[in-house]
C-alpha cells in the first residue's frame, strides 16, 4: 500500500515559521513530481509549490520568497519550509506526488491526508 504521510503542521503566530514534511512509503519504484497544496475553509484547493525529480521548483505567487520546497530522493520525502507566515496562509496543507508503483503500470497521483496550519494574527 502506497502512502503519503505529512507532519509538522500546527499553530504559529504571524511572522513565524513552520516546516512541513511528507514521506512516501510503500511499493514505490520511482517518484516524479512532488508538491504541496493547501485548502482554506470555503476555498478551492490550490497549488503552493512543486518540485520535479530533478529539483526544478515552482511557487504560487502568494508564497514566493517566503516558502521553500525541497526533496530528498533517497528518503522519498518532500519538505516545505514556511517562513514569514501570514494569517492568510491558514489552511489544511496536502502533500501530493506522482508515483510509479509496483502494483499498477504507469504514473499515478497520490494525496496525503493533510495537516492543519493555523497562523494567528
Amino acid at each position: 500500500q502506497v502512502r503519503l504521510v505529512e507532519s509538522g503542521g500546527g499553530l504559529v503566530q504571524a511572522g513565524g515559521s513552520l516546516r512541513l514534511s511528507c514521506a512516501a512509503s510503500g511499493s514505490i519504484i520511482n517518484i516524479a513530481a512532488m508538491a504541496w497544496y493547501r485548502q482554506a475553509p470555503g476555498k478551492q484547493r490550490e497549488l503552493v509549490a512543486s518540485i520535479t525529480s530533478g529539483g526544478l521548483t515552482n511557487y504560487a505567487d502568494p508564497v514566493k520568497g517566503r516558502f521553500t520546497i525541497s526533496r530528498d530522493n533517497a528518503k522519498n520525502t518532500v519538505v516545505l519550509q514556511m517562513n514569514g507566515l501570514k494569517s492568510e496562509d491558514t489552511a489544511v496543507y496536502y502533500c501530493n506526488a506522482d508515483l510509479v508503483v509496483t502494483v499498477t503500470p504507469g504514473v499515478h497521483n497520490y494525496w496525503g491526508q493533510g495537516t492543519q496550519v493555523t497562523v494567528s494574527s
